[in-house]
């Protein structure tokens, strides 16, 4: 294996080890998905707390079919809504409610300490400290 392949190799486990801490911590205490939580993080951070699903489907790595089902799981528990485009009939937008901001609040702080505790773990692993080092900018 190269050099290449062995650094890429500890990248992804690193990520599949943080994701999956990450995704159990949000389900156990907000019965939130991790990539529900993405969502609504990026929902909040638009100044009118609207994206296009398209839009939203890339700025968190899903397909567009991934998306449009999380969105209904979103909208069922009342933490966004959707709105069809005036301009485009395709075009759909979902938009965060206030509930779904409120949600957001309450799981960044878990998402923050898991993430950093993981990393934490992490670092302590030979084979990953060097990632974590440099993730962290050490």
């Amino acid at each position: 294996m190269t050099t290449d392949q062995l650094a890429w190799d500890r990248v992804l486990r690193l990520h599949g080890r943080i994701e999956q801490e990450l995704g159990k911590a949000l389900q156990r205490r907000h019965g939130l998905g991790l990539s529900e939580f993405r969502a609504l993080g990026k929902l909040a951070a638009t100044e009118d707390g609207v994206l296009r699903m398209q839009e939203l489907a890339e700025a968190i790595g899903l397909n567009q079919s991934s998306v449009s089902r999380m969105v209904v799981r979103l909208e069922d528990a009342g933490l966004t809504d959707r709105d069809p485009c005036e301009n485009d009939r395709r075009g759909v937008y979902t938009c965060i409610t206030e509930t779904g901001r409120k949600r957001y609040a309450e799981t960044e702080p878990t998402y923050r300490d898991v993430l950093a505790t993981a990393l934490d773990k992490a670092h302590a692993d030979p084979e990953l400290k060097s990632v974590v080092a440099a993730l962290r900018g050490v």
